[in-house]
């Protein structure tokens, strides 16, 4: 497998790719075009009637790993007919290019120039005696959930949250959501397979003995024995338990106005799934992977395969959650969001070519190129969001708060960097846009990134990435890529456009605020304070 940095080259396949989307776009409007022309009765919103909202956010998961998005080799029927049955936003952004940051700006409506956590700063270790996880929000933040809240929702966590570990400030109970379940410590969430997950401010038992996630394969052991792996596994998959609380949420719900946040640690390493559903998959040609490299985690005999059957079975629990609005009737007053938290990574042996993870786009987790960031969104609201449609709006992470406090009637902070895009949901009104979006992403040694994307209709839709290693003497090097004639970021024309360079330096600099964090400045690695 091809090894990947965020300097990483675009491959010459990327062209082949950039096809496959299309034709898979072409797909979805045909799929439904025989509805869509015959009886779109898109109504006209009303905020008072306050539909629910469930929000599935999942883990390392690339812009072409669904088949709506063009992916050929894992399937996910139910992502296709949400798809089919919704709207696909082909260019919504997440909030930073790995967990803990992106995570925060999809909760606080802030960017990563101007949030809180700007990085997966981690507390503890991996074991259960020493799980701190991460910086935790400080009080009196304002979140998502407690913008739902003020709306009157009941609001609910389940899966994987990453913004404070037990005892913090940051836990989910403390910062607008009414009810919690699920992983606490993100890097207990490496481990599919955990001793509990958390259930509120408590520890929830499961039925497993602990491994460490981060195992190695044994020295003596066979690499090509299946039956050394056996060590690795265990009975109680924690993505099935997020799936069945949430439909047991939704049911003792069914009469109240809910939000819930469905935030699944899969396809995140280790690369882990029940026998059954990796099964599915043996058809792949795959190589062992002993644990020895790519972010050193549990060894796994069939990495093609689980990868696949991770998604896959997140596909089946999404297919249920449908089933379960539909049974009790609220299906047509529930919007439903799916998206991913950054794009794939190839940690745990899983390969990202194989699957054509990122789709027609450059780059992976931990790059601000359109592989790291751009990600696979899809929305579905019956009557409201027309069926098979797309939509090419620039949106990011921090815009789903004032969206949502549209939805719900309500008005969000006025200190955030989001803005609605409820038009856009509804194809009725004037839709606000950015005129340019910002991230910025910090490695442990003071190397780091900032993009801005440069929002501009008229004279061009341009990506500035500036790289700067720690180690290096020299300048930080700006790469400039014009989106409209090079989707692919393939050419960078920084020297043809010196202006967009100097635009976008000048907006490295004002679109952030000091960190309270050292590390967090980029200056501090320059001897500056």
């Amino acid at each position: 497998m091809k090894k990947t940095t965020f300097t990483e080259s675009i491959s010459e396949n990327r062209l082949l790719r950039s096809f496959r989307l299309s034709s898979a776009l072409a797909l979805v409007m045909m799929a439904s075009n025989a509805n869509a022309t015959q009886s779109q009765h898109i109504h006209q919103y009303e905020p008072k009637q306050k539909p629910n909202v469930i929000y599935i956010l999942v883990d390392d998961l690339g812009y072409g790993d669904i088949e709506p998005f063009g992916q050929r080799k894992t399937k996910t029927p139910n992502l296709q007919k949400m798809a089919n049955e919704g709207l696909m936003l082909t260019q919504h952004y997440a909030g930073n290019p790995v967990c803990a940051p992106s995570r925060a700006a999809l909760i606080t409506g802030k960017h990563s120039g101007h949030g809180q956590i700007r990085g997966n700063y981690e507390l503890g270790g991996y074991s259960d005696a020493t799980e701190f996880g991460q910086m935790p929000l400080t009080p009196g933040t304002a979140t998502i959930g407690k913008v739902m809240q003020g709306a009157g929702y009941k609001t609910a966590l389940i899966g994987k949250w990453g913004l404070g570990g037990p005892g913090s400030y940051g836990v989910p109970t403390k910062q607008g959501f009414d009810y919690f379940f699920g992983y606490l410590d993100q890097k207990q969430a490496h481990n599919h397979y955990p001793t509990h997950l958390w259930k509120n401010e408590e520890k929830f038992p499961l039925n497993n003995t602990w491994v460490n996630p981060h195992a190695k394969f044994p020295k003596h052991a066979d690499p090509l024995d299946e039956s050394a792996y056996e060590q690795f596994k265990r009975p109680d998959f924690a993505q099935e338990r997020l799936t069945n609380e949430a439909l047991n949420y939704i049911e003792i719900n069914k009469n109240e106005r809910f939000f819930l946040y469905l935030s699944y640690a899969a396809p995140h390493a280790a690369l882990q799934a029940p026998d059954e559903e990796i099964a599915k998959y043996k058809h792949f040609k795959d190589t062992p992977y002993d644990g020895k490299t790519e972010g050193g985690y549990l060894p796994q005999f069939r990495p093609r395969a689980a990868r696949a059957a991770m998604i896959s079975h997140i596909d089946q629990g999404i297919g249920q959650v449908f089933t379960k609005l539909s049974k009790l009737g609220l299906d047509e007053n529930t919007v439903v969001i799916f998206s991913s938290d950054n794009g794939p990574s190839p940690e745990g042996g899983a390969d990202m070519e194989f699957f054509d993870s990122n789709g027609n786009n450059r780059g992976y987790k931990r790059d601000l190129y359109e592989g790291g960031i751009r990600m696979p969104t899809i929305v579905r609201w019956p009557n409201k969001v027309k069926a098979g449609s797309t939509s090419e709006h620039v949106s990011a992470f921090w815009d789903l708060m004032p969206t949502l406090a549209d939805i719900a009637g309500t008005k969000a902070p006025k200190n955030i960097d989001g803005i609605s895009f409820l038009p856009t949901l509804l194809d009725q009104g004037k839709q606000e846009k950015h005129d340019n979006l910002y991230w910025e992403f910090h490695h442990w040694n003071g190397s780091h990134l900032q993009a801005v994307r440069i929002v501009d209709e008229q004279n061009g839709d341009w990506k500035v990435v500036k790289i700067f290693a720690a180690k290096q003497k020299s300048a930080a090097k700006i790469e400039v890529y014009n989106l409209k004639s090079d989707p692919l970021e393939m050419n960078n024309v920084a020297k043809q456009n010196p202006k967009i360079v100097a635009q976008a330096k000048k907006l490295f600099k004002t679109s952030r605020k000091r960190s309270f964090m050292d590390s967090w400045n980029f200056d501090f690695y320059q001897g500056k304070k």
